[in-house]
């Protein structure tokens, strides 16, 4: 398995900064939203994102690997889920056994990584760009640390609109989707880079 640095390097700034799930791709838009309102809720659910993210990476590159070998690709959806799921509900159990204040927070925003979309397209990404095991676990880990970095900087800011006087008829969902437009159209500027 032949690794070769700017290929590397071109999965990890592509990942994070051009082509970022939620503000590029517009994938997770639900718990990007939802969860974005304190930074602790959000640097949270980013760690439980990148754990899952990272994981279904690793796990279904194998799983893949058996279904080509016994050729029914064709399930490659529904066992991927599977995956996720059980990768969340492993999740879900060792916050709420370790980190109670944290799985409280995170509610019913823990349970939707299994159908957070971001997770299931990190799997098919995988398969669809042909990567090897390394490349796979580096995507997806640094697809989820920029999944986690979005939500983290919208966090800061709705913190900080909070103290600021907004007017009335913009407050809540609509300065939030204002402010999601705006970082993303700062993310696409990532876009043009060459290395």
């Amino acid at each position: 398995m032949k690794l070769d640095f700017s290929t590397l390097m071109t999965i990890i700034i592509g990942a994070i900064f051009i082509n970022n799930f939620v503000l590029s791709r517009f994938l997770g838009i639900c718990p990007f939203v939802g969860v974005s309102r304190s930074l602790e809720s959000s640097f949270g659910m980013g760690m439980a994102v990148i754990f899952v993210m990272t994981l279904t990476g690793f796990v279904t590159y194998f799983v893949n690997l058996i279904l080509v070998i016994t050729r029914v690709e064709y399930l490659q959806m529904m066992c991927f889920i599977i995956v996720i799921a059980a990768l969340v509900q492993f999740v879900e159990m060792f916050l709420q056994k370790f980190n109670p204040t944290l799985y409280s927070a995170l509610g019913i925003y823990l349970p939707l990584i299994t159908t957070n979309c971001a997770v299931l397209a990190v799997a098919l990404l995988n398969v669809k760009e042909g990567y090897n095991l390394i490349e796979a676990v580096l995507f997806s880990f640094f697809a989820a640390a920029g999944f986690a970095l979005a939500l983290v900087i919208m966090a800061g800011i709705r913190e900080r609109l909070e103290i600021t006087d907004v007017p009335r008829t913009m407050q809540g969902v609509p300065i939030t989707f204002i402010i999601a437009a705006i970082l993303s159209l700062a993310f696409m500027g990532f876009s043009g880079m060459k290395f």
